[in-house]
């Protein structure tokens, strides 16, 4: 009967952590909008910016948003859109008038692309992190 009962056991919490895998997602960046959209402009990776005319130091945050019932790759874009949104703040509050070297990761893996963005993805959550370098770009 004890025997039974533990097998039984294993058996429930097997079934209910299979479908809950992080999946790790490289995803591309232009499908996530514009650089310069919503002000401050975001350089990912090597992107080529305008020359620094000042740094200001680096920022990073990370995010983690429900994924309600967007697919995947909508929810890792979502999941970025308020990364980006958060790297714009910070360089609004530290007058800077763009982030550069913008990379991405979920936890050991990390993108440092100028065309794709890394995301991890479970049945109910997205997670991004960012980092980048807020500066002063001259202007042209």
């Amino acid at each position: 009967m004890k025997r039974t009962y533990v097998l039984g056991a294993l058996a429930v919490v097997a079934l209910t952590q299979a479908g809950c895998a992080t999946q790790v997602m490289s995803l591309p960046l232009a499908a996530a909008g514009g650089q310069s959209r919503g002000g401050v402009p975001i350089y990912f990776g090597q992107q080529d910016h305008p020359s620094v005319k000042s740094q200001l130091g680096d920022v990073s945050y990370s995010v983690r948003i429900a994924r309600k019932v967007a697919g995947p790759e909508d929810a890792c874009h979502e999941a970025l859109a308020e990364a980006v949104r958060k790297l714009r703040t910070a360089a609004n509050e530290r007058h800077a008038n763009a982030v550069i070297d913008v990379s991405t990761r979920f936890h050991s893996t990390e993108t440092n692309s100028s065309s794709d963005f890394t995301c991890g993805v479970s049945p109910s959550a997205a997670a991004i992190a960012v980092r980048g370098q807020l500066v002063v770009l001259d202007s042209n």
